[in-house]
């Protein structure tokens, strides 16, 4: 009896021993942390029970009572510290030492290996390096040629769905995703997968992968490698991402073996039985890579090429494809700046059905006024979460090493201090008078600083040509408003209900 006493007590001292760090390190980090304001959501529990649009709609009532523009919360004993004033966003974003991303993007490390979304440190700015040049403007004039050509098949899909309805409004949201999917596989890797003709089984896995991120997030204890992986949704995503690499990794392949064949060049044509590869004499964004790490120092692993590849994938859809349909479903709530719209579709293109070029799509100015406060209502990625690699002071508040920081997009972006009435929807506010003295970390719908999004020109020209493509055929009319629909998201604000939208003809 004693012998098991004593074996317990010293178990007991081994436990207290080994997790005495770890409390002592919670103990400072609250120390450092107690003087942020910390209002009372609840316990993790409470929040799970919450549907993603009430969690969101939690989210800016704590907005609303906290004027300091900073917040903490913890879940259960891990805290993160929201950040929603610009003034403060500003000691973070232009940091080139605190570029980490918070915890939770781990989860897509499985999908998307360390590429740019990802990683960190040396690697990151050797990436970023790297594919800079991909994205140069004379090249986004080579995509936009695809962005046309899908736009235009976007618009045959929408034609036959109006026409059997009979006048039924359109759940728009599905066309415009997969009109997205089919840019971003054709501009990334060269690949022709027919995503609005055809429900093709990497189309589908694509959306299955993406949901079951979304849903693992929203468990934590889900968060535990082995505990998720021996789940069926573990299983399931596991499944899906032997789908998708799989993919990847064939397409890079028969692009390597195509460009040893052409001497590094893929200006002849080639018909592929399964992925119509090389089919056009225009470089696609693998293509432009595989150039640069030909040219590099330090170039990628065939692994790394494949993380590169999907994560312009997963990044390059999902975004565009909800700024889109957050257009068409503002103009559809705003039929006055819809009309202003129109106007200048006419001034710049009268009565020509030829797609638009890149220099008529630099004409319209209040386009862009309109797509950039969608953005600031509904931004594509409401918030962004990194870690302190280094202490941070933000006026009175020290912010220390090692603690998760929420840069609260969504909230900079409806916070009445900064934007008046800001529910409003008001294109105007972009005007260069009404911009001048506005914080630049006031409106950060593609990040900022050295972790903006590398992506953003061509996600700007992909929204222009698809919209103008739909608003110079139709008008729209939204069944629901912005106080009625409802929107969740972690990584992407996605509408979490069908977006009905009428439309009829423009003329």
């Amino acid at each position: 009896m004693d012998l098991i006493f004593l074996t317990l007590c010293t178990l007991c001292i081994v436990v207290i021993f080994a997790f005495l760090p770890t409390v002592y390190h919670h103990y400072v980090i609250r120390q450092k942390l107690k003087n942020l304001p910390a209002p009372v959501i609840g316990s993790i529990f409470k929040l799970m029970r919450l549907s993603g649009y009430e969690r969101i709609k939690l989210f800016l009532t704590l907005m609303e009572n906290c004027k300091e523009g900073i917040f903490i919360q913890y879940i259960g004993v891990t805290p993160y510290v929201n950040i929603f004033k610009p003034e403060y966003l500003e000691h973070i974003f232009p940091s080139t030492v605190n570029i980490t991303k918070g915890d939770f993007y781990d989860m897509l490390k499985p999908w998307l290996g360390n590429g740019l979304l990802t990683s960190t440190g040396k690697q990151w700015f050797h990436d970023r390096k790297l594919i800079g040049p991909t994205f140069h403007f004379s090249i986004l004039d080579q995509f936009a040629v695809v962005v046309s050509e899908k736009a235009e098949i976007l618009t045959k899909c929408l034609q036959k769905e109006i026409e059997k309805n009979s006048g039924k409004p359109v759940n728009i949201f599905p066309f415009i995703i997969n009109a997205a999917l089919d840019i971003i596989c054709e501009t990334a890797m060269g690949v022709d997968i027919h995503a609005q003709e055809v429900v093709t089984k990497y189309t589908s896995t694509v959306h299955l992968t993406s949901s079951l991120i979304m849903n693992r997030l929203l468990r934590p204890w889900h968060w535990i490698e082995w505990l998720f992986y021996s789940l069926p949704a573990g299983k399931q995503f596991k499944s899906a991402l032997d789908i998708l690499h799989g993919f990847t990794k064939e397409v890079i392949s028969k692009r390597k073996i195509e460009r040893q064949s052409q001497n590094g060049h893929t200006e002849l044509e080639n018909e592929d039985d399964k992925f119509n590869i090389g089919k056009r004499k225009r470089q696609a964004f693998l293509d432009l890579l595989l150039d640069q790490n030909a040219k590099a120092d330090t170039p990628l692993t065939d692994d790394e090429l494949r993380a590169q590849v999907d994560t312009f994938m997963f990044e390059g859809h999902d975004t565009t494809a909800v700024a889109i349909t957050w257009t068409l479903f503002l103009l559809g709530n705003n039929l006055e700046h819809q009309a202003k719209v129109h106007e200048e579709l006419e001034e710049v293109f009268g009565d020509s059905e030829t797609p638009a070029s890149v220099k008529e799509l630099s004409q319209l100015k209040y386009l862009d006024g309109v797509i950039k406060e969608t953005l600031r209502i509904f931004p594509s990625v409401p918030m962004i979460s990194r870690k302190l690699t280094e202490d941070i002071k933000i006026d009175n508040y020290t912010l220390p090493k090692g603690v998760m920081i929420t840069l609260a997009i969504l909230l900079t972006h409806r916070n009445p201090t900064v934007w008046p009435d800001p529910m409003k929807f008001d294109p105007d506010r972009f005007l260069p008078e009404n911009s001048k003295n506005r914080n630049p970390y006031a409106y950060v719908p593609f990040s900022a600083g050295p972790r903006n999004c590398i992506g953003q020109k061509f996600a700007q020209l992909e929204e222009k040509i698809v919209l103008t493509a739909i608003l110079r055929k139709w008008r729209v009319k939204s069944v629901k408003t912005v106080d009625t629909i409802k929107f969740a998201g972690s990584l992407i604000l996605r509408p979490s209900e069908d977006v009905f939208i009428h439309i009829t003809p423009k003329k």
